[in-house]
């Protein structure tokens, strides 16, 4: 009886801890704090930055909530999703510029078409296809790497140790059948403010 106890217990730690690891870490910042380059207190502030930027968007438009995303690396704002104007676009990225620490802003906001259920299967599919071979590539470490697909474009944001990691990334991007465009925002850890040491 206790064996099969244990046995159902680790299998739920298994389960559970598979759910968080692939979009966001403790902080949730997309990178776990384990492998991330970033010192504790880049990475506070980060999520510091991000909750504000999320607040804002939140005020702003409700539906901001499901419709856009947030990454923040090293005081560098990625927003990705998709909204219904182009005028929305413009307003969050002054939003995203009045956040206090930002050094950069990256747009790659969509605006909205209507549903096309077989080209979001495509984008999911893409997405998965690219994450898996991230984790199975020994060279990469894809635990730091968010990936979103819109109309077969992927788009990479994260944080490479080395030119050659960022570059199999890309690699491994653009390797992936029906890709039209790879649109990669990934820092070196030599970029990045502070390093741990």
């Amino acid at each position: 009886m206790k064996i099969k106890f244990l046995f159902i217990l680790l299998i739920l730690i298994y389960l559970t801890s598979c759910v968080g690891t692939s979009s966001t870490g403790i902080f949730g910042t997309g990178v776990t704090v384990a492998m991330d380059p970033r010192t504790v207190g880049t990475q506070i502030d980060d999520s510091i930055m991000d909750k504000n930027l999320d607040a804002k968007l939140l005020s702003t438009n409700k539906s901001y909530l499901l419709n856009v995303r947030t990454k923040i690396i090293d005081g560098r704002i990625f927003i990705t999703g998709k909204v219904d104007k182009v005028e929305e676009k413009l307003n969050i990225t002054k939003l995203a510029w009045e956040i206090k620490g930002a050094r950069s802003v990256k747009n790659d906001l969509k605006i909205k078409d209507e549903f096309n259920f077989k080209r979001s299967a495509k984008d999911l599919l893409i997405t998965s296809q690219l994450k898996s071979a991230l984790i199975f590539n020994k060279k990469t470490k894809a635990v730091n790497y968010n990936i979103d697909t819109y109309k077969k474009k992927i788009y990479i944001y994260g944080i490479a140790e080395t030119i050659e990691e960022r570059d199999e990334v890309i690699d491994e991007a653009k390797q992936i059948l029906d890709v039209e465009d790879v649109i990669a925002s990934i820092l070196l850890v030599e970029d990045l403010r502070i390093q741990k040491n």
